[in-house]
């Protein structure tokens, strides 16, 4: 695959569609909706509740746009075995101090390090795709210190 290859889980897929369809429908309502009361306020040349409800007409048709590009041209994350880390792999790593750590790897449009999922393109991402359950790796960090974690678990 492709560095640059967009890869979308079949959650993120489906949380693209779900803002897509309420980008083109709820909002996009909301947002008629203000510039009608905007329009109301009289001289549209000095009315910044007109301008404000322009310029989100605008973000929101920026957004349909980059999700439908996204969407059109992403690649479905194949499932793996459990046996092999993948992308849509949920991942246990244990540090040399013992400590473990609980992630997803995703797409990098799905990258959520709140939801620990990270992305198959991050220095951890990299190093662990395709190894197996109990494998030791070495992740080189940006800051160029290497850190070796164990494969302790892996799961879909």
């Amino acid at each position: 695959m492709d560095a640059s290859q967009i890869v979308l889980t079949a959650e993120g897929r489906k949380k693209l569609e779900e803002e897509l369809a309420y980008l083109e429908g709820e909002k996009a309502k909301e947002i008629v909706e203000h510039i009608k009361e905007a329009r109301a306020f009289g001289d549209l040349s000095e009315n910044a509740e007109y301008d404000a409800a322009k310029e989100d007409q605008a973000r929101n048709a920026a957004r349909i746009a980059e999700i439908r590009a996204t969407l059109a041209n992403a690649q479905d994350a194949v499932a793996g075995s459990n046996m092999i880390v993948s992308i849509g792999s949920n991942v246990t790593l244990v540090d040399g101090e013992g400590e473990a750590s609980d992630f997803t790897i995703v797409g990098t449009t799905e990258t959520n390090v709140l939801e620990h999922k990270i992305s198959n393109e991050s220095p951890v991402g990299r190093a662990i795709i395709g190894h197996a359950e109990g494998e030791s790796v070495e992740v080189v960090l940006a800051s160029g210190k290497k850190r070796v974690y164990a494969i302790a678990k892996i799961s879909r």
